[in-house]
């Protein structure tokens, strides 16, 4: 069985104490043990629990990886603007994310207006290369001829996010 939490809200953790301490004869085994628990909080046994819960019913998200989240904000000066490339292609990918995130959503723009926003985030002059990119990671749409650049609409990954609120204010 997986080890994955589970919450549980007590309304009165004294009765919750109350009802376990009841239960508790001798050493129980793990399985008794927890169906103890649950038997406290209010369900007929460990299983109840878990399917009141909805436990398993959800896939979780991998929590963001902090040292990327570090290296990549490296990137960024204290204004929040790109200050150069990583060498390494995942760090270059994931330094998009915060140029992503400070482009409207709803905006149709020309390859112009899009390079006049991507330089002002930045502090070197790549809008080129970054909207190559963009485009590549599918973060970007864009027309055959250049004409009408779209931001793509959908959800940055956990470590995407978390360098997104580090950097846009």
């Amino acid at each position: 069985m997986p080890r994955d939490a589970i919450p549980l809200v007590l309304q009165d953790v004294n009765q919750f104490a109350r009802t376990l301490r009841g239960q508790l004869t001798e050493a129980p085994s793990h399985q008794t043990m927890l169906n103890a628990v649950a038997r406290a909080a209010g369900y007929r046994n460990f299983q109840h629990l878990r399917a009141a819960s909805g436990w398993g019913e959800t896939v979780r998200e991998p929590p963001p990886d902090l040292a990327r989240v570090r290296r990549a904000a490296a990137r960024f000066d204290a204004q929040g603007r790109f200050i150069g490339w990583p060498a390494k292609r995942s760090l270059r990918l994931l330094c998009l994310w915060p140029i992503w995130a400070r482009l409207d959503p709803g905006a149709v723009r020309d390859e112009r207006a899009i390079s006049a926003e991507i330089h002002a985030l930045c502090t070197f002059r790549d809008a080129a290369g970054i909207r190559r990119e963009m485009v590549g990671e599918g973060m970007l749409t864009r027309n055959r001829n250049g004409s009408a650049y779209r931001r793509v609409n959908r959800r940055p990954d956990p470590t995407q996010r978390a360098l997104i609120r580090l950097i846009v204010p």
